[in-house]
């Protein structure tokens, strides 16, 4: 039986043009920049929209000015409410401590302590900030019971007709600097807020874009749902690429998404960070994980972009500098250079010298090494680190183990044990 539906309604131009005229004064137009190493290396045109230079380093301003601004002075005399894990809370805090409206604005405690400061700063006076729950969720609920008990208008996220209007700037900007057809647009999803905006704006001025969405793949929220054909909400998620990590999309913005949207690309959260690492040393761009989404699916479209103008939403750079070996340590992991394991060493002296001599490449490197000696037993277990120079490496060194009987066990592949000893 095939599915009916009534076509989701786009988010109108006048209400972005409107947006726009909101946010003129407040956000900036950030600059939508050529460049150079990736369309070297892709062979195409590649564009990025640079919404990590916005004032609060992320494109969520928009949205959260828009709606504030938009709102009766009778509803903002009794404050507004927000939950968010870090870059919908600043916008929010800006936006009250711009207007002179108090707000609330609940946090998990999971959120980067960064994240919280720099909501502090951006709403000084008018924001309280409380920190409450494990997660999103946890906050989103509380955020919710307070805005009701004190009849506090709630400023949600994503699922809001002038927060996407406000997020869909960013396409009218696009389209406004853009010096050539756009064939692609690359844009992160979270909640949905953000592309359904800029996406509403490209389906009726671009209509020759392809709009390709990209989630992280521990955070398949969007596209379960289109896949399903109903929003859909996932029992478990990876947190790591939080501002785009949520179990549930917007009723509104999976429906218009049905219409905006070509295909949803997955990105693993180790090929984020390879991302993120590669773009601070390459170009000294400091993003955060969801701000590296939409360049990190490239790699996934690499013939299909091939000489044509591509696009790709840049959407933030909050991202806490104590993450920073994390992400090395999961971006070696996804390429192939890094192995743990645990092997049974003799326990007798030399037994590790041996190890070394006969079983290491000559470009090989021990980064972790953990032993206890154990009394009245011939061998003992280690938990060795492994660094490969190359992919290739690490079947060269699998080959030398078996050649010598080291009995062993790969870590990588056991998700409890890997994320209790590493």
């Amino acid at each position: 039986m095939q599915e009916t539906r009534t076509a989701a309604k786009l988010a109108a131009i006048e209400d972005i043009i409107k947006a726009q005229m909101k946010l003129k004064t407040v956000v900036h137009h950030t600059p939508l920049m050529h460049n150079f190493n990736l369309s070297e290396q892709y062979q195409a045109h590649i564009y990025l929209k640079r919404e990590d230079l916005q004032v609060v380093r992320s494109y969520k301003i928009r949205g959260a000015y828009n709606k504030i601004s938009s709102m009766t002075a009778e509803e903002t005399s009794r404050g507004v409410v927000c939950a968010s894990a870090g870059n919908h809370a600043q916008g929010v805090a800006f936006a009250c401590n711009r207007l002179n409206i108090k707000g609330k604005i609940f946090m998990p405690h999971t959120t980067p302590s960064q994240k919280i400061k720099q909501v502090k700063m951006f709403g000084k006076h008018a924001v309280e900030v409380i920190i409450t729950g494990d997660t999103f969720d946890d906050s989103y609920k509380s955020a919710m019971v307070c805005a009701g008990a004190e009849n506090m208008p709630f400023i949600h996220p994503f699922d809001d007709d002038m927060v996407i209007a406000g997020q869909g700037t960013v396409g009218m900007e696009i389209l406004e600097d853009a010096d050539r057809p756009v064939d692609f647009l690359f844009a992160p999803v979270g909640g949905g807020g953000l592309i359904s905006g800029a996406g509403s704006y490209f389906k009726q001025v671009s209509q020759q874009t392809r709009i390709i969405g990209v989630e992280p793949a521990g955070a398949p929220a969007m596209h379960t749902s289109l896949a399903r054909g109903e929003n859909t909400t996932l029992q478990q998620i990876d947190k790591f690429v939080d501002g785009a990590a949520v179990k549930r999309v917007g009723d509104r913005t999976f429906e218009m998404c049905r219409d905006i949207i070509e295909e949803v690309a997955l990105v693993p959260e180790g090929k984020v960070c390879s991302t993120i690492l590669k773009l601070y040393n390459e170009e000294a761009i400091v993003v955060e994980p969801a701000g590296a989404l939409s360049i990190s699916a490239l790699d996934f479209y690499r013939e299909q972009i091939k000489g044509k103008t591509v696009v790709c939403i840049v959407s933030g750079s909050n991202n806490d500098i104590t993450r920073m070996e994390e992400m090395k340590e999961r971006s070696l992991l996804y390429e192939g250079l890094k192995h743990y394991f645990m092997i049974n060493f003799p326990q007798r002296a030399g037994a590790l010298k041996d190890f070394v001599v006969n079983i290491l490449g000559p470009e090989d490197d021990i980064t972790h090494f953990e032993y206890t000696k154990k009394t009245s037993r011939e061998n003992g277990p280690a938990l060795v680190g492994i660094e490969v120079k190359k992919p290739g490496d690490y079947d060269m060194l699998l080959q030398r183990m078996k050649k010598q009987q080291i009995p062993y066990e790969l870590v990588n592949e056991r998700a409890l044990l890997f994320n209790f000893l590493i």
